[in-house]
């Protein structure tokens, strides 16, 4: 039985989503500006806020991310008095990426201002699967909750997609640019090349467990893809849409073989791809429905993703 006082304060996204899946969502007791999910977390105090605009042009977000960076100054701010007023028992948190949450230095700044409460911190850094994996089995462990059959299931409905892809010669399976940034052009890494692999497609440019990288348009252009898919950060179906018809204005664009082919995608990748938790797996199978649609068939077309 789990410990009545326990107080969680999730600070990351995929934080939180792992707590919820863990049977944990009761003993969150605040959160980040960003968890969102699952739904029922949406009510529980905010413990952080952002210094960028989000409803800024791409261009214009990464250029103010870089001038607060250049200036040492956090994205990201702490709420201290929601987080004394909160007592929490745990925090959860990440040490892996300083865009994309509070960072472990601006957590133990916080908590060492605290008077009420001396909060254990629980740092995630994932940049693969089996790293989500085992950020799980951490989690569930340190709160005394048996992740295996949990695991078992996540892993499982991997496995199925892509047995189901056994057999395909390599011309069968599609190259893949996983868009994540659009002013300047930046793919997907980390745990995003293995997800392509796993739905069967052959992921250009992006390196597993490396951070996103640079390309040039012109290299893009060089590389004509099968298939292109936007999945930028913290963007959901709409704004991924509004991003992706930057490019349609470029006369290029059109000879790309992607955009002749009507294989050019937009996903929400603030649901889906750019949280290193459960959904992941989601992320998986909407690859699958995207690269492999006579094969594959979800239900996540409208929702998850959608053509451009």
């Amino acid at each position: 039985m789990l410990n009545d006082k326990i107080r969680i304060v999730s600070l990351i996204p995929s934080g939180t989503e792992i707590a919820a899946t863990l049977g944990l969502q009761d003993k969150i007791v605040g959160r980040s500006h960003e968890c969102d999910y699952p739904p029922e977390i949406s009510h529980l105090p905010i413990c952080t806020q952002s210094r960028l605009d989000i409803n800024a042009s791409s261009n214009d977000i990464y250029n103010e991310l870089h001038n607060l960076l250049q200036s040492s100054l956090s994205i990201y701010k702490i709420k201290v008095d929601i987080l004394e007023k909160l007592q929490p028992t745990h925090i959860l948190t990440q040490d892996q990426c300083h865009v994309s949450a509070v960072t472990l230095p601006e957590i133990n700044k916080a908590v060492n201002q605290l008077t009420h409460s001396s909060p254990y911190i629980i740092s995630l850094k994932p940049k693969t699967l089996r790293d989500v994996w085992a950020d799980i089995e951490k989690v569930g462990n340190i709160f005394g909750v048996d992740s295996v059959k949990i695991l078992e299931n996540l892993e499982s409905r991997v496995k199925i997609c892509h047995r189901r892809l056994q057999g395909l010669s390599t011309p069968e399976l599609p190259r893949v640019v996983c868009i994540q940034w659009t002013e300047p052009l930046m793919v997907g890494a980390n745990w995003i090349p293995e997800l392509v692999k796993l739905a069967g497609g052959q992921s250009l440019f992006s390196l597993l467990s490396k951070s996103n990288t640079h390309v040039t348009w012109e290299t893009l252009l060089a590389s004509n893809p099968d298939v292109i898919i936007f999945m930028l950060y913290g963007f959901d179906l709409q704004r991924n849409h509004e991003e992706a018809e930057i490019f349609t204005h470029r006369q290029e664009w059109h000879k790309l073989h992607a955009f002749q082919s009507g294989r050019v995608f937009v996903t929400n990748g603030n649901s889906y791809f750019n949280r290193p938790g459960p959904r992941l797996v989601d992320s998986v199978e909407i690859l699958a429905e995207i690269l492999h649609p006579d094969i594959f068939n979800y239900g996540y077309k409208g929702v998850g993703w959608e053509t451009v």
